[in-house]
């Protein structure tokens, strides 16, 4: 719909209320035996004024299509208007006034040349009825005496001024209202533009984003603080701190009002609906609000990965320190710990010992030997070794170290072992001995913590663009703060470990740039999986399924 025909369309219903409002006044005039307004002289006007209206609310919707529907409007109103004044006097009548009503309308809905026309069409409906009351007699003149030629022609000047002042004024507010609607319209599209902007900046942004008023509620969020927290329902109106789970002493440095505060960093552990823990790091600013107050305008990121990453660099910086000490190692126990067992293996040969003195010396020789085994687990996990990578299939790690543990000392007869692997081949480029020394390590640790017994299933597959290797027990689980320190060097929690058969797995991972997932939940078991790049180029091997 164009401007014109609502604009037409709101006249036609003034009109219609004007004439109900006339109905209402000549029937309480009628009422009290008023004849300031006889009421077939009323009645006569009043059906005009409808007859009118309903031609206009008909046609206006040609307006559209023909924009002299407009001027046809209001010089209908004109001619009821003329009506009127011939009816009360001519240019004697009270009513000669109502002759500007429609040059105004004109100039609010077609600006100042529709109201200059409809002054010009005012004036000649004026002139032509004084001319005729003065020459022609009726219907113009019903015989009431007339005033001075003077009069009248001042009368009808006076009333002529007064239209072409009133056509010239409000076109020329029309106008003004016109150039101020267009600059605001055009001021709104930009403010418009710029919220979108801004709004499409904030929604892209890869950090998360909230606000806060000086209540603490939430004012705003994007939608990256939706996808980094997990948040399945708007947060807006809720006390950021609980939104954010914000430490307890932070959220409390916050809420004092400190106009020189500067930005403020926490990092910290947020726990997603869908419960899993990530890492935060939450960034808050003061910000200007309107009234003169201070809200809070936090930034965030996951840097769980991040997080990752410096706790490797740090486990590296203490790999090299350690490496830097094994050889030494090496030589000042390993050596003395040869002879010591030699030692005394020799004297078990050949001195005479009771029954008690030989269990100790078999608890000696014992010892020696886990002692040099330890001694081997820590060489092989702090000094670099020489490793032959070839292209390799995950499966037959797998499966070899299942074949093991089924024969092996640590499995009993509750124990149950499991493989699950693919039909097809899982390529990776790696050495295939510290394959099997994984899949060996995370299995007997899946065994010992599982004492009662239970079912460990071992399993190798290509996922998301990675080679992957795991195995799931069904043990006492890992407490959550403790998952991360499972991987350092002497952090064994089972009485007949070194501490060291997790960091030597976590090491050669790491060395393949690889990484680490560990899902665990305590009392229901631990499942542990090393994730490999798969090979860059495919191989072109054909392998048959693989048997368990």
């Amino acid at each position: 719909m164009s401007a014109l025909r609502p604009r037409l369309a709101r006249l036609v219903v003034v009109r219609v209320f004007a004439a109900t409002v006339l109905l209402g006044l000549a029937l309480a005039l009628r009422a009290f035996g008023s004849t300031l307004w006889p009421f077939d002289r009323a009645a006569l006007a009043i059906a005009w004024l409808y007859g009118v209206a309903l031609v206009e609310a008909v046609t206006v919707r040609f307006a559209d299509r023909y924009a002299f529907t407009a001027d046809v409007h209001f010089a209908l109103d004109t001619v009821l208007i003329a009506g009127f004044v011939v009816a009360t006097g001519g240019v004697s009548s009270v009513f000669t006034p109502l002759f500007a009503l429609p040059v105004v309308a004109a100039a609010g809905v077609q600006y100042r040349h529709a109201s200059l026309r409809m002054a010009a069409f005012a004036s000649a409906c004026l002139i032509g009825i004084v001319v005729g009351q003065y020459t022609m007699g009726r219907p113009f003149n019903d015989g009431t005496p007339l005033p001075g030629d003077d009069v009248a022609r001042i009368t009808v000047g006076i009333n002529v001024f007064a239209f072409f002042a009133v056509a010239f004024l409000a076109g020329q507010l029309a106008e003004n209202l016109r150039h101020a609607d267009v600059l605001v319209e055009a001021a709104s599209e930009k403010i418009a533009d710029l919220e979108a902007f801004n709004q499409t900046v904030i929604d892209n942004l890869a950090s998360g984003l909230l606000t806060m008023d000086a209540a603490g509620r939430v004012l705003t969020t994007n939608r990256a603080a939706a996808a980094i927290t997990g948040w399945t329902a708007a947060v807006t109106g809720t006390t950021a701190a609980a939104a954010l789970q914000l430490p307890a002493e932070f959220a409390a440095e916050l809420a004092v009002a400190d106009p020189s505060a500067r930005a403020r960093r926490v990092d910290y552990t947020f726990h997603r609906p869908d419960g899993r823990p990530i890492e935060l790091g939450v960034s808050a600013a003061p910000l200007p609000l309107a009234g003169g107050d201070r809200g809070v305008i936090f930034t965030f990121q996951d840097v769980t990965d991040i997080k990752g990453l410096e706790r490797t660099a740090q486990m590296r910086q203490r790999l090299a320190a350690v490496g830097e000490m094994a050889a030494g190692i090496a030589h000042e126990i390993r050596n003395p710990l040869a002879s010591m067992s030699g030692a005394m293996q020799i004297l078990r040969g050949e001195l005479p010992l009771s029954a008690e003195q030989a269990q100790l010396m078999d608890i000696v020789l014992r010892e020696s030997d886990r002692l040099n085994s330890t001694i081997s687990s820590f060489l092989a996990y702090a000094r670099p070794t020489r490793v032959d990578v070839t292209r390799t299939d995950a499966r037959r790690s797998v499966q070899d170290a299942a074949a093991l543990l089924r024969t092996s000392p640590e499995t009993s007869e509750h124990h149950t072992i499991e493989v699950e692997v693919p039909a097809t081949p899982v390529w990776l480029d790696a050495d295939e001995h510290q394959l099997r020394q994984i899949v060996w390590n995370l299995a007997t640790n899946g065994l010992k913590a599982m004492p009662q017994g239970g079912r460990l299933l071992l399993f190798a597959r290509a996922e998301g663009g990675e080679a992957r290797i795991g195995v799931r027990d069904e043990g006492t689980g890992i407490p959550a703060e403790e998952v991360d320190a499972i991987f350092h060097p002497f952090r064994g929690s089972f009485p007949r470990g070194s501490g060291l058969g997790l960091a030597i797995v976590h090491r050669i991972v790491t060395d393949y740039n690889g990484r680490i997932d560990v899902q665990s939940a305590v009392g229901r078991g631990t499942t542990i999986v090393a994730c490999f790049p798969s090979p860059r180029a495919a191989a072109v091997v054909s392998a048959g399924p693989a048997g368990d």
